[in-house]
């Protein structure tokens, strides 16, 4: 089932999306060759819980497993859902955030990848495109647009420099619970998938690598790197479709203010 939501729905949905933002932002300010990826997620933690809200992640369950922490961080060759631990990070990675926030019966969902200081130029361009690749996807979320549209002006765009879409690992509705119907994949053809209407509320979030789009798991049963080993990077925002066209509910403002007066974070 798809559930549309009321105007009032959507502004809970906004208002957690700003107090992601901030979270997301604070984070940021941490980002620096030296910290531990376990120090980055404490401070989300504290973040969320000081803002009345609880991470959307943390005790998720997957199956018998639940996540046991706030955040995803995702470092280098990770596509999605990196554990936070004692991995220390240095100059010329690059780190995706990924975190939701759950308040007042709903959630917001959102990520960024940054860059580290001196990072390979190649790099820095597919952190740029996978970025831009997430407004050329969401400005087609309008009514009687389908899913595909979306998938397809993602994969077109990215696929036109050489880089892989990952398949497995789409984007979702949002809502009630963090991740609903309907499946957002980053491929698609146009004209196809699940038609959108107003009310809608999707998390869009391209995940492309460097080199191949093939993916694996590692042991731990979370952590999903590249196949080849090569960087990939990941944007997401929670987006509502509008009468007009896309209402977007989370926030990169806060992030942007940050890297602006960083010293250390490449402006992306």
């Amino acid at each position: 089932m798809i559930y549309l939501k009321t105007p009032a729905e959507l502004a809970i949905i906004q208002q957690n999306g700003e107090i992601l933002g901030k979270c997301h932002a604070e984070v940021a300010k941490a980002i620096v060759p030296g910290v531990s990826t376990l120090a980055l997620d404490k401070i989300a933690y504290e973040f969320i819980k000081d803002n009345a809200a609880h991470p959307s992640f943390l005790n998720y369950q997957v199956g018998s497993q639940k996540y046991a922490y706030s955040l995803c961080i995702s470092v280098n060759d990770v596509v999605v859902h990196g554990l936070p631990g004692e991995l220390i990070l240095k100059e010329g990675d690059i780190i995706s955030i990924d975190g939701g926030v759950y308040k007042n019966g709903y959630h917001a969902d959102s990520a960024y990848t940054y860059a580290i200081g001196n990072v390979a130029e190649d790099v820095v361009q597919l952190l740029q495109r996978t970025k831009e690749s997430l407004y050329l996807g969401l400005n087609q979320a309008a009514p009687g647009k389908r899913v595909g549209d979306i998938g397809f002006a993602v994969q077109s765009y990215t696929e036109s420099f050489g880089y892989g879409v990952v398949r497995e690992l789409v984007g979702h509705g949002v809502g009630k619970k963090l991740h609903e119907s309907p499946e957002v994949p980053n491929y698609g053809r146009r004209g196809e998938g699940a038609k959108l209407k107003e009310g809608m509320v999707i998390a869009i979030e391209p995940m492309i690598n460097l080199g191949k789009r093939q993916i694996a798991v590692d042991k731990d049963g979370w952590t999903i790197r590249t196949q080849d080993r090569k960087p990939s990077a990941h944007f997401e925002h929670t987006i509502a479709v509008g009468k007009e066209g896309p209402i977007i509910l989370t926030t990169f403002a806060p992030i942007e203010e940050v890297i602006k007066t960083s010293t250390v974070l490449l402006n992306i």
